[in-house]
């Protein structure tokens, strides 16, 4: 994983930041989940290294804003430009380390989303493999080389750890306890658990399969439900507001004089409004959207 806004090489950033371990003890405290945060998101680093490079990496932009704003000030104002230049560095690089703090959540949260959205279809075609009397790890192996996204990638590591030496039970419970996903995980403990007590494969996948099923229906009825209200705030803030103020306006117009660019202006307000308001509505509306349905 890159640290966010590093101009720096990775691996030269990595060798810089041997130097800053002790100041990254500092804000270690403040971020209790970044540990969690990294293993899910697959950084290979630890809590201790990933904060010493950001401490770095904000340095370096905290010095060039500093740089540059400084001599931007200096021209522009000729008192105060010290503590203006050092307040606009230090609430940049402040922002810049607290964004670096919760990337490895977003990364997490992006890699949960991935397997759990290609999750069922592959399960589906482990069940359909193992049906015809492919054997389990042969399909793993087929379905580490298909496109299920996050599931094709641990396959992948598990197909390499069982080639390497290591017992398929054993691989199928680290990948299962290293995954960031909750489905994943419970599929994966059954398959092993499954293996471990002699069961029949195709039983335990055709079960887990029924589980996520049921859970997929479940959140496509919650997110149903959701929608509703979503559609009646979009339709107050987004359609009838802005209908009411443009026709409040054009009456106020024709009873008081106001110049033209100054309607243009309020006029273009409400254009950004309705803008910026759609776009931040397809993001909620994208957030909220389960896992599970896929595509």
């Amino acid at each position: 994983m890159k640290i966010p806004f590093s101009i720096i090489p990775q691996n030269k950033l990595r060798s810089i930041s041997k130097s800053a371990m002790g100041l990254a003890e500092l804000p270690k405290p403040f971020f209790p989940y970044l540990e969690m945060d990294l293993k899910q998101a697959d950084s290979g680093f630890n809590a201790r290294e990933y904060i010493s490079m950001c401490v770095v990496v904000t340095f370096v932009y905290f010095v060039l804003i500093f740089f540059i704003s400084f001599l931007l000030i200096y021209f522009l104002l000729s008192t105060n430009f010290l503590f203006i230049s050092f307040l606009a560095s230090f609430i940049i690089s402040f922002f810049i380390f607290m964004q670096q703090m919760f990337y490895p959540k977003l990364i997490a949260s992006r890699r949960i989303r991935d397997i759990d959205r290609n999750l069922l279809p592959a399960l589906r075609t482990l069940l359909i493999h193992i049906n015809s009397g492919v054997p389990l790890f042969d399909t793993m192996v087929a379905i580490s080389h298909q496109n299920y996204g996050g599931v094709s990638n641990e396959f992948k590591n598990i197909v390499k750890k069982v080639s390497s030496g290591l017992a398929a039970v054993d691989a199928i419970e680290d990948s299962a306890t290293n995954s960031p996903s909750l489905y994943y995980r419970r599929a994966l403990w059954q398959i092993s658990n499954g293996m471990k007590a002699g069961s029949n494969i195709s039983s335990v996948l055709e079960e887990t399969l029924n589980n996520l099923s049921k859970e997929q229906i479940i959140q496509i009825e919650q997110y149903g439900s959701q929608l509703s209200p979503l559609a009646m705030f979009y339709m107050i803030i987004a359609v009838i507001m802005p209908a009411l103020a443009m026709t409040m306006l054009i009456i106020l117009s024709s009873f008081v004089y106001q110049e033209a660019s100054t309607i243009k202006m309020v006029f273009f307000g409400i254009y950004v409004f309705i803008l910026f308001f759609q776009i931040m509505f397809l993001g909620m509306i994208k957030t909220r959207r389960p896992n599970l349905i896929g595509f």
